[in-house]
């Protein structure tokens, strides 16, 4: 049957802008209200203290009482409206729909106009705009439908390398809002540095552990014989060493924040390393995370052999990890968001629903869903549909104070 039949019914699309102050849309809706109209559509938004407030409205037998009325009251309130009338709704949504998250430092005008024209071109329309944040990066979220998701992320990927900024793509459905389980790496994501190079410079080996651990977060060695060679060099440091590297390492800006608000939302962790466990399981306690699993170094008589205890969690072991912590929580892997930055973090990313490549290396970033190549960890949220605004009330709330941004 084809409900699309008829006439399509009149109505009245009112849009007021002016100076935001308390009472504007009471004052608008209580107009509205007198003449007994249904509200078919609604928006506002507030910029710099500028309101601009668009309301859809089936039609009354007396639509012009009702302009001169509402004009009437946007006088009064020191305001402009405009008042067009028309047929029908807001035009159906095309098939496919996505949140396109745009975010730079800084976010440049052209930059923004690029992202726009691709959609464009691509046939696909935006339909709404909204500000994840401002500080310390600009974050954009934009909602368009018309297209589908995996070729809206092609067209989009290339036109984010080109104008240096971070554009991530995900479908617009209900798992953006289900997701539980957060996996993360450790070494260059959830903290800054290589702790297996921070323990080899007790051992006096840290250009050397450096140069091979590059390449092989590059992809150009086998993890896990390469692990295995590294570790070698570490035969005799003493045990003590681990507190030592523990004490200095430094957390990724903005890891806290990323656990601490996702925890209040009912989120799970788990960390997943190729590194080392005496250091990780004591991130793990630090931080609140659920699950943590790494690469165990034999230690007799308080010495390191230069040995790992039991099978390499290399590549395969990630994804492994991943998908026996989302079993145990009752979690399909779609429901599951692994961020990464080394090859061997490649089949985890893959086998999450959510993959994000955090200041990854170039094979990385072009076989993830998304990249993220700014400092900041807690960037995530906003992917998430988490505003820098929600973050710092829920922070307000708990007595945490978030630093002003600069005017």
């Amino acid at each position: 049957m084809n409900h699309d039949r008829g006439p399509r019914p009149e109505t009245l699309l009112i849009t007021l802008t002016g100076k935001d102050r308390p009472g504007v849309t009471s004052a608008v809706f209580a107009t509205l209200s007198r003449a007994g109209v249904e509200v078919v559509d609604l928006e506002q938004i507030v910029l710099r203290r500028r309101l601009i407030l668009g309301v859809l409205v089936t039609i009354p037998r007396d639509w012009k009482k009702l302009r001169d009325a509402v004009e009437a009251t946007a006088k009064e309130l020191g305001m402009q409206v405009e008042v067009d009338r028309g047929t029908g709704d807001n035009r159906t949504r095309g098939l496919g729909r996505s949140h396109v998250t745009v975010i730079g430092t800084p976010l440049k005008a052209s930059a923004m106009a690029a992202v726009a024209g691709r959609i464009a071109d691509s046939g696909a329309n935006i339909d709404r705009i909204e500000r994840m944040a401002r500080y310390p990066v600009t974050a954009i979220d934009l909602h368009v439908s018309g297209i589908d998701t995996d070729s809206l992320r092609a067209t989009l990927a290339a036109e984010a390398a080109r104008q240096s900024i971070d554009v991530a793509v995900q479908p617009a459905n209900l798992q953006r809002r289900g997701m539980r389980l957060i996996v993360m790496d450790v070494d260059s994501t959830l903290i800054q540095g290589e702790v297996i190079e921070m323990l080899a410079e007790h051992a006096g080996y840290g250009s050397e552990v450096g140069e091979v651990t590059e390449a092989a977060m590059r992809g150009e060695l086998d993890f896990e014989e390469s692990l295995r060679e590294r570790v070698k060099l570490l035969e005799g440091v003493d045990e003590s060493a681990f507190d030592a590297v523990y004490d200095a390492i430094e957390l990724t800006p903005g890891a806290r924040t990323l656990v601490r608000i996702l925890r209040r939302l009912g989120y799970r962790f788990a960390l997943v390393s190729g590194g080392f466990s005496q250091i990780t399981d004591r991130l793990a306690e630090d931080l609140g995370i659920h699950f943590s699993r790494a690469n165990e170094l034999e230690v007799v008589d308080g010495k390191l052999t230069g040995r790992i205890v039991g099978d390499v969690v290399d590549r395969a072991g990630k994804a492994r990890a991943l998908r026996e912590f989302a079993a145990e929580l009752g979690l399909t892997e779609a429901s599951v968001i692994a961020i990464g930055d080394g090859a061997n973090d490649l089949d985890m990313l893959n086998a999450a629903g959510l993959g994000i490549a955090y200041n990854a290396k170039p094979v990385v970033r072009d076989a993830a869903d998304t990249a993220v190549n700014v400092p900041y960890l807690d960037t995530i949220l906003y992917l998430l549909g988490i505003s820098r605004e929600e973050i710092e009330a829920a922070d307000a709330a708990e007595g945490i104070v978030t630093p002003a941004p600069p005017v």
